[in-house]
């Protein structure tokens, strides 16, 4: 398996860890951790903002995760993902989520594997262990796609 969501070594003195680890670099030698959230927009503490514009209600659960898993910044890549309950995904969210189905399109030759990903998050939205789940899903099929192809270049060679 490529991709893990029991994440034991990566706990913090709370007892608390990310909801998953690709077992092989993603970018710059490092694996890549990710932890997601999301943020009710009307609750008493974010409607204001969420009232005068959408995302103001994740970027600041996005900063919580990374100050939350900041110790793990020397040994991997940490990706907060947020979204609000009504929809709206945080800017960094998109970003990766956008570089996520890319690296799938490169893989799949589909160029539509990044409008699929979306929809996929989108239906997830109110289901967040479903939304973990698909996050974990993707990454570890790309994984595990790319694998094959470098064992299949392998056995090619001569």
């Amino acid at each position: 398996m490529l991709s893990n969501n029991d994440n034991n070594g990566l706990s913090r003195s709370d007892g608390k860890r990310p909801d998953g680890l690709t077992l092989v670099p993603w970018k710059e030698g490092k694996p890549l951790t990710w932890d997601s959230t999301v943020v009710c927009t009307v609750a008493d503490s974010y409607v204001s903002g969420s009232a005068r514009e959408a995302g103001t209600a994740a970027k600041p659960a996005a900063q919580r995760k990374e100050a939350k898993y900041a110790t793990l910044q020397g040994t991997h890549l940490f990706q907060p993902v947020a979204v609000e309950s009504m929809g709206t995904v945080e800017e960094a969210t998109s970003s990766f989520l956008a570089e996520l189905g890319h690296r799938i399109s490169a893989l799949s030759g589909d160029s539509r594997e990044i409008t699929f990903l979306f929809q996929r998050v989108s239906v997830d939205w109110l289901g967040l262990q479903r939304f973990k789940l698909t996050l974990f899903c993707c990454v570890r099929v790309l994984l595990q796609t790319a694998a094959q192809r470098m064992t299949y270049r392998v056995i090619r060679l001569p």
